[in-house]
């Protein structure tokens, strides 16, 4: 058992090993270090978690560990660096995929007890679902369209927008209603569950395959925010910290990458983009695309004096 100050002292040490190694990440040459710095403070946090939460049997936990770490050793060595944006997918996803279990099970298990929430204990559990589902299922799709399991072409349909102004209204209705209404039935609940898990499909298959590292580094900071929610839930301050570091920092690098792309966050969470505009090979200004081979390619950049490149 630890004392209080000393698990805030502990905490605080993770956390502030949380923000050097985020600031060692922005340099190739210290994101090494950075990723190191991190990992020891997140080993801190779980420690000091486990320890004070007084943990009677750690067989589920090292299970946990021992599976999960084992799979984590074997997609570092496996997966290759191209395919890292499907990898960071995938990991955003279960991300969130685990702040929506925890949401989950701390409304069934307060439903099941016949115990009122407080407000802000109940609000932080629907926002944890509502984040949680839609990074869920976004990063699968996202994952699905860089890995062409699906077509990397913006998806869409009539009244797109529309349909999806209308599902989050109603997820705004029941999150009210759960929150509210400690004797709300659970069928409210399965039901915000199920079209939040919706809604993160809908909002990403408009969006080309071109353009979905973007949207990657939204569905990160997405991750980062159902885990800071999660904290409130089980009131974890170093949780809170570290899901508030990656969903700021996500939100700030979607903007970067808007930025450099032309583009407005709201269009990317918003908007179909990312498709191919014309079949023609023709451009905007009336110009030709030209095709050429590697040998050709080698050769105009060795005696070009300036090179644009455009991404997507």
């Amino acid at each position: 058992m630890i004392s209080g100050n000393w698990e805030r002292i502990l905490y605080l040490i993770a956390a502030v090993l949380f923000i050097t190694g985020l600031k060692r990440l922005q340099s190739p040459e210290t994101a090494r270090q950075g990723n190191r710095i991190s990992a020891i403070g997140m080993l801190i946090a779980i420690v000091v978690t486990l320890v004070e939460t007084q943990i009677i049997s750690y067989t589920a936990i090292l299970a946990g560990a021992i599976v999960g770490g084992t799979l984590g050793l074997f997609l570092a060595y496996r997966i290759r660096m191209t395919a890292m944006p499907q990898m960071v997918a995938l990991l955003n996803g279960l991300g969130g995929g685990a702040s929506l279990l925890v949401a989950a099970a701390e409304y069934l298990n307060t439903n099941s007890r016949g115990v009122a929430a407080s407000v802000d204990v109940a609000a932080s559990t629907q926002l944890g679902v509502l984040i949680g589902a839609v990074t869920l299922t976004g990063s699968v799709v996202a994952w699905a369209k860089l890995q062409e399991v699906m077509t990397g072409k913006p998806i869409t349909f009539p009244a797109q927008k529309v349909v999806n102004a209308l599902l989050f209204l109603m997820i705004v209705a029941l999150g009210v209603w759960l929150t509210m209404d400690a004797n709300a039935p659970r069928a409210a609940f399965f039901a915000l569950v199920a079209i939040s898990l919706l809604l993160g499909v809908l909002l990403v298959i408009p969006i080309g395959g071109a353009d979905m590292p973007v949207v990657i580094s939204l569905l990160n900071s997405y991750s980062g925010i159902a885990g800071a929610m999660t904290g409130f839930i089980i009131q974890n301050e170093v949780l809170i910290i570290s899901g508030a570091l990656v969903g700021s920092s996500g939100i700030i690098l979607s903007q970067v990458m808007c930025k450099a792309m032309n583009r407005s966050l709201g269009n990317v969470i918003f908007g179909a983009f990312g498709g191919s505009s014309s079949s023609s090979g023709k451009l905007a200004e009336g110009l030709t695309v030209q095709t050429t081979n590697i040998e050709e390619a080698a050769l105009q950049l060795a005696y070009a004096q300036n090179v644009i490149v455009v991404p997507g």
